[in-house]
């Protein structure tokens, strides 16, 4: 995978496929700390032991569509070649999580990439599903919580254009910030 945004774009879809109604994505930049992380919780299915033992196996899936599960192996991968790593909690009937971190200046850590075109395309696609974006850099938060817009839009389909432009270009807003920031 080219970049961040595409780990958590597949993640976010196994949460989805488990059957999640509220999905949060959390970010962390800690420039500082040399740190970058990346989670992905949901309140989907969960998985039982033999998921929880293989999540990691390129070669297990419980997919019938193809042989091979590689959104955690490669993100495990990816954090592994940053000198980071991965972990996976979770429980079955409550949900997952997922934490990978990456040592922030690591010459092969892959870029964040386009975080605005991934929740877009998630939240669009999928309207009965609460997104939640939570990204921090270096003492500065953003949260974005498609569950606070639904009440706010009182009726209106989330999915809706006008909609998603208002959301795309917030999630925008936040990203132009901190790409300005001095670091």
């Amino acid at each position: 995978m080219e970049d961040m945004s595409l780990h958590i774009l597949d993640i976010a879809e196994n949460s989805i496929t488990a059957g999640a109604s509220r999905i949060r994505i959390k970010i962390i930049e800690d420039i500082k700390s040399n740190l970058l992380l990346i989670e992905i919780a949901d309140n989907g299915r969960g998985m039982d032991t033999e998921m929880f033992e293989h999540a990691c196996d390129p070669f297990y899936t419980t997919r019938t569509t193809r042989r091979v599960g590689l959104g955690i192996p490669l993100l495990a991968q990816a954090a592994r070649e940053c000198m980071g790593d991965i972990k996976i909690s979770t429980e079955k009937g409550k949900g997952s999580t997922i934490t990978a971190t990456f040592q922030y200046n690591h010459i092969d850590r892959k870029p964040l990439g386009d975080i605005e075109k991934t929740m877009i395309v998630l939240i669009a696609s999928n309207p009965g599903i609460d997104f939640i974006l939570e990204h921090k850099k270096d003492g500065h938060s953003y949260i974005l919580d498609t569950a606070e817009i639904k009440k706010e839009i009182d009726g209106v389909p989330i999915n809706t254009p006008a909609v998603i432009k208002i959301i795309k270009d917030d999630i925008s807003a936040w990203l132009n910030h901190t790409n300005n920031m001095i670091e």
